[in-house]
């Protein structure tokens, strides 16, 4: 979808916050019955693989929704949400994944979600349907040699810091210049209410690229905190029921690692909720399975997204855990690289004897700190550079396939 790029960088910055652009979210109660269905917000695009990708949306009355899509010019196919024979009904947030899709393919879509008026066991009454405008995504190619992404971390609840550093930084004219966006950890401060993830979060990506293109929210120890913390699963698509696990887009194995919280669980601040050293430690063993894999060891790069580092971050109890538990085997595996935020302090820390792979912090979240790191990958190399708010390059890195 084409976007004024000059005009929404206008307003975002005499806004200086994206909240007053965000729809207003409902509560517990809803809306007004008078109300019309509306979208609240979406759609933005999820795990986009070869195969498959995820669409969500919210609206603020209880539907049967679906998404009408198709290969080329036809919208033919729907996709509905299936649960144990049930299709997904009766319900506000939208999470559908279009299965057997074909590689290297732009495929044309829209949401529909219908109002349920009336809800008795052997009659159904709906509302007229509501549809959004037409977008397009592509999948991933089996045979596609190179891959690009942007880097978010610690953003803390300035959604204005999305577009300044995207509309700067992260295009090429008005084309996008990423396969997909990577938000690394502490997006929020605490999360505390639905409305906080769409004004802070989903709202600004859908406004500016989700629609088209899919993004990942890396956990962060932030987002761990917060009455509505819990919540977060149901409004973001992963590929298994962890935060943590692997892809392979490109040249490149992603691997996505959860680094918990950065206190001892029994710390007075998780008031007796926190398990995280027994969930790292799970991590851990799916970790050395990983790296084991034929996709994580034929993979040209292996990069992995963590938000805090697991050196070059303090001593504190969870940095320490993720460096006794995860810095071993990301030596054993021969990463290329470790993308992490956490101490708002950027740097490019190359491979020295206490890690073998560079280590790259982001920065955040005040303005003058603030960081978007891009990285492209080829079969043959591996290029990142980090950039500040004001344009600076403050920190790059090469990495050349020496693999055989």
């Amino acid at each position: 979808m084409p976007f004024n790029r000059r005009s929404f960088l206008e307003k975002a910055t005499q806004l200086g916050t994206l909240s007053a652009l965000a729809p207003t979210a409902f509560g517990a109660t809803g809306p007004p019955d008078n109300e019309k269905n509306t979208f609240v917000t979406g759609p933005y695009l999820q795990n986009v693989s070869q195969t498959e990708a995820t669409i969500m949306w919210v609206t603020n009355k209880n539907s049967l929704s679906w998404v009408e899509y198709g290969a080329g010019m036809h919208v033919s196919l729907k996709g509905y949400r299936y649960r144990n024979g049930h299709i997904e009904a009766n319900n506000k947030i939208n999470k559908i994944t279009l299965k057997d899709l074909k590689p290297g393919t732009t495929y044309k879509y829209r949401i529909v979600s219908s109002e349920i008026l009336n809800f008795q066991p052997a009659k159904v009454q709906y509302a007229e349907a509501i549809k959004s405008p037409m977008y397009t995504f592509k999948t991933p190619g089996t045979n596609d040699e190179e891959v690009k992404l942007v880097i978010f971390n610690d953003i803390h609840d300035r959604p204005q810091t999305i577009p300044y550093m995207l509309y700067r930084h992260g295009y090429t004219g008005n084309k996008p210049d990423f396969d997909f966006v990577v938000f690394n950890g502490d997006c929020f401060d605490n999360v505390n209410t639905e409305q906080q993830v769409f004004e802070h979060l989903i709202n600004p990506a859908v406004d500016i690229f989700a629609k088209e293109t899919p993004f990942i929210l890396t956990q962060g120890n932030h987002e761990t905190r917060g009455a509505f913390s819990r919540n977060i699963p149901d409004y973001f698509a992963y590929p298994t029921e962890e935060y943590y696990y692997a892809f392979t887009q490109g040249p490149v194995r992603f691997v996505v690692m959860d680094s918990g919280e950065d206190k001892t669980d029994d710390n007075w601040e998780y008031s007796g909720l926190a398990a995280y050293d027994q969930y790292r430690v799970q991590e851990r063993a799916w970790l050395e399975k990983e790296i084991e894999s034929e996709a994580f060891k034929k993979a040209p790069f292996r990069v992995v997204l963590i938000h805090i580092p697991p050196f070059h971050s303090g001593d504190w109890h969870g940095p320490l855990h993720n460096r006794e538990l995860f810095a071993p085997l990301f030596a054993k595996g021969k990463v290329d690289l470790v993308l992490s935020g956490h101490t708002h302090r950027y740097g490019v820390h190359n491979p020295d004897a206490t890690h073998p792979y560079p280590i790259v912090i982001g920065g955040g979240p005040l303005e003058g700190n603030r960081t978007l790191i891009k990285l492209h990958a080829n079969a043959k190399e591996l290029n990142l550079r980090m950039i500040r708010d004001d344009g600076e390059e403050v920190g790059k890195y090469t990495a050349r396939k020496t693999k055989t």
